[in-house]
């Protein structure tokens, strides 16, 4: 019992993906407690579930803001946009201190919101009046996760985009 409280304090997905599976052995094993088995076990999962969600959610927004950064020949709200993604940064540390396991799942985590953080920040690029027309045909010819990959290292990392010239 001890290795499983140290789980908890150690890896909060892990020991809640640990747990669900315990509550349906324990089901399927028959136990006489008088407990809703499988409904506790998905609301344990579902516990380590909503930390993989914020971490996704986390990372679309410094996608977001990086590609903003990377893109917009805007000055004045550089500033904000490294502001979050520096937030960011920090509440998704947190997170994976809390839950390391989750650390191997960020890759993925990265290329699935890719997608949804391009077009927002397309869509703010745009309504700004900033998406240029060379940016408007490289769209044209490329896949916009193409243009705008981002590797692990240079979202949770300190790097930043260059500054536009000018």
């Amino acid at each position: 019992m001890a290795d499983v409280k140290a789980l908890y304090d150690e890896d909060f997905v892990a020991w809640s993906e640990q747990q669900a599976e315990a509550l349906r052995a324990a089901a399927r094993g028959g136990s006489n407690h008088q407990l809703d088995w499988e409904n506790l076990a998905e609301e344990i999962e579902s516990l380590g579930k909503s930390d993989r969600r914020e971490l996704a959610s986390r990372l679309a927004v410094i996608v977001e803001h990086l590609i903003k950064l990377d893109h917009s020949p805007a000055r004045y709200p550089r500033k904000r946009w490294r502001q979050t993604i520096l937030r960011e940064r920090g509440e998704i540390e947190r997170i994976l201190d809390d839950s390391p396991s989750l650390r191997r799942e960020v890759p993925k985590l990265i290329r699935n919101e890719a997608k949804r953080a391009a077009e927002i920040a397309l869509g703010e690029l745009d309504i700004r009046r900033e998406l240029g027309q060379g940016l408007r045909e490289t769209l044209k010819r490329k896949n916009s996760l193409e243009l705008f990959s981002y590797t692990p290292d240079q979202i949770l990392g300190d790097w930043f985009p260059p500054q536009p010239k000018g």
